[in-house]
């Protein structure tokens, strides 16, 4: 069969369910910039997006036979699958921790030496320490662990609600030891 340059959206389907590779290098050709401004508006920091990017292209490629024309229209399905990837990076614990990371290292984040102590000798984790039982648990899980309200609760088998009251209540109790 004999490429052509352009093709019709049945076309294209039809070839990337057959894994013609060149049917996909069209697919990404065309439609990596619009998939590229959908990850973008989840992921800021574009060497992370461009890592959404590809790992997104990869999911097309392996979950091309589940698209099916008469639910959604091709650009539709690609757009559902660069914004799923997103989230799906965006809720992932290794995302989390990066964030976590950088922040750290934030000179802005970084908490001030106060009534005698300084954090930076004694950690973080030792103000921590000072909190309630179930504040400390709740801190640990989250900004330690890099877990979700959600993940919190399901880990603890406290409501979310409760996760979220006992979260505020610590860091209220945390601000106290570091004003």
């Amino acid at each position: 069969m004999n490429k052509r340059h352009t093709y019709s959206e049945d076309e294209l389907v039809m070839l990337l369910k057959q894994r013609d590779t060149e049917a996909f290098g069209y697919l990404y050709d065309h439609y990596a910039a619009s998939l590229n401004g959908i990850i973008r508006s989840f992921v800021t920091d574009e060497q992370h997006a461009l890592d959404v990017l590809q790992e997104c292209f990869v999911k097309i490629w392996n979950q091309v036979q589940a698209y099916d024309a008469s639910r959604a229209r091709l650009f539709t399905w690609l757009a559902a699958v660069a914004r799923n990837t997103a989230i799906d990076m965006l809720r992932s614990r290794n995302w989390k921790n990066t964030l976590q990371n950088r922040a750290l290292s934030n000179e802005e984040h970084v908490i001030p030496a106060v009534s005698g102590w300084n954090i930076d000798t004694i950690g973080l984790r030792g103000a921590v320490k000072n909190l309630r039982e179930e504040q400390q648990q709740v801190i640990e899980l989250a900004y330690f662990e890099g877990m979700s309200h959600s993940d919190i609760a399901a880990e603890t088998g406290l409501p979310v609600g409760t996760v979220k009251t006992r979260l505020r209540a610590a860091l209220i109790e945390l601000r106290k030891f570091i004003k």
